[in-house]
């Protein structure tokens, strides 16, 4: 029998753990924070101490930590069917009454619902969907993908290329070959001087087509678009965007993929992106709040056009030669359908619509801070633009890590920051209320406060 350690939980994490996004070296030096519960909109530390979590873990844990009501569902499910698998014909509740209920709340009319464990696995899937389905139409040669800069689409090889940030790409020898990446739409450090929103959208899609174009329309397959960017901080499409790259998609009958691991059930105050900016996919991927982080799970959505191909195309191979192991796993597909009744007991579109004004008058609130250069939002995800000089919108340099600072002087405040690309990026719990909102305001512009006075004392 092992005896107990007399080691702590933060000497054993360094002693065993790896930590995803984490710079490794430096963590052997100053060690993890070891979480040890959470309550609604917090989390504590093994110190004791409490933050506000003002991005929902990972943009995921939309009805907060802790809930009796879904736990007593996953013990149920697990009781009743601990796994089956959905290989070769087999099947279970769960997973059919998740996927009929996913093709019933779809934001455009979609056929069928490819269950998956990761927003990761749904993106890297949602590929080899559009790679099958090209084969399947006697085009192999149109495999290329198009994304945008500031994407992220997950850390499998694949959605890792289909990313537009190389720093996911250093030392991996990626992104693999055929994925494309066009200009950023970050209106607010891109435009060109007076050029209106519209004018901007205009000039992507111009861009898009262009590129298009130059690849060779008969090579490309897909564009990949999340309908707010998360990775480049939470930041929403320019005025007009989506209404002009979907009539250059349509022009060249390109497959338009939206990814709504992000956006959701409701994060955008519609139950998807999608509807919020007038998109018409002919795949969604969708992941995180799908089971507000509760349990692992994630689904493709596939229109009729694409899923009467991979039908053909499968019974020509003699089968759909792809799937996980715990893909549409019972229990996860139980919580999940849980956590889509509570949504619907919520009305949870309507709840952050609600929020919204009051989130997004926080995020204005800071406009007048010297680190702010502006801010953008919709619904309950947003974010602020952090600059070295506003007349200018020059950035810091790296070293001085004014993201690493921001996030540590809000753990100072009692608050969980995430920083991305020069963006303090936000999406609390969709539970969040408004006096912990205007919190989220309150304890941001301490954080700013301080590693002002920091970075003007170097």
């Amino acid at each position: 029998m092992n005896k107990p350690s007399s080691l702590t939980y933060f000497e054993r994490d360094m002693a065993s753990v790896v930590h995803p996004q984490t710079n490794l070296l430096k963590h052997l030096q100053t060690g993890p924070t070891i979480v040890t519960h959470g309550e609604g909109v917090y989390v504590y530390d093994d110190a004791g101490d409490r933050f506000l979590d003002s991005g929902a873990a990972l943009w995921c844990n939309s009805l907060g930590y802790g809930s009796e009501r879904v736990a007593r569902v996953a013990y149920e499910a697990m009781q009743k069917l601990t796994y089956f698998q959905l290989f070769r014909g087999y099947s279970h509740g769960p997973a059919i009454d998740l996927s009929e209920r996913l093709l019933q709340i779809a934001p455009v009319p979609m056929s069928k619902v490819l269950l998956q464990c990761s927003g990761s696995e749904a993106n890297d899937s949602a590929v080899k969907i559009v790679w099958y389905y090209w084969h399947g139409l006697g085009k192999p040669e149109r495999r290329k993908i198009i994304s945008r800069q500031g994407s992220y689409h997950g850390s499998t090889c694949v959605a890792i290329s289909l990313t537009g940030n190389s720093s996911y790409h250093k030392s991996f020898g990626l992104p693999f070959d055929g994925f494309i990446h066009v200009d950023s739409l970050n209106y607010y450090r891109s435009a060109k001087p007076g050029e209106t929103e519209e004018q901007f959208s205009q000039r992507l899609a111009d861009a898009l087509e262009a590129t298009i174009l130059r690849e060779g329309p008969e090579t490309v397959a897909a564009f990949w678009a999340d309908p707010v960017q998360g990775n480049a901080g939470a930041l929403p499409p320019p005025k007009g965007y989506f209404e002009k790259v979907q009539a250059v998609l349509k022009k060249y009958d390109i497959l338009f993929v939206a990814d709504e691991v992000i956006c959701g059930f409701g994060r955008t105050g519609s139950m998807w992106g999608s509807q919020t900016y007038g998109l018409q996919p002919d795949i969604i991927t969708c992941a995180k709040q799908l089971s507000a982080a509760m349990l692992p799970i994630s689904a493709i959505l596939m229109n009729e056009k694409v899923f009467d191909v991979v039908k053909n195309e499968s019974n020509k191979q003699g089968a759909f030669v792809h799937g996980f192991t715990y893909a549409g796993h019972p229990v996860a597909a139980s919580v999940a359908l849980e956590v889509l009744k509570i949504y619907d007991e919520m009305d949870i579109a309507a709840r952050v619509k609600s929020l919204e004004p009051v989130f997004l008058q926080q995020l204005d609130g800071l406009t007048d801070h010297p680190l702010v250069g502006a801010v953008s939002g919709v619904g309950l995800i947003g974010g602020v633009e952090i600059v070295k000089d506003k007349e200018t919108r020059a950035s810091f340099d790296a070293g001085v890590d004014i993201g690493g600072r921001i996030v540590e002087n809000a753990r100072k405040n009692g608050l969980i920051l995430r920083v991305a690309s020069n963006r303090i990026a936000y999406s609390p719990p969709l539970i969040i209320s408004e006096d912990e909102i205007v919190d989220i305001g309150t304890r941001t512009r301490a954080a700013l406060d301080d590693t002002l006075a920091e970075v003007r004392a170097l």
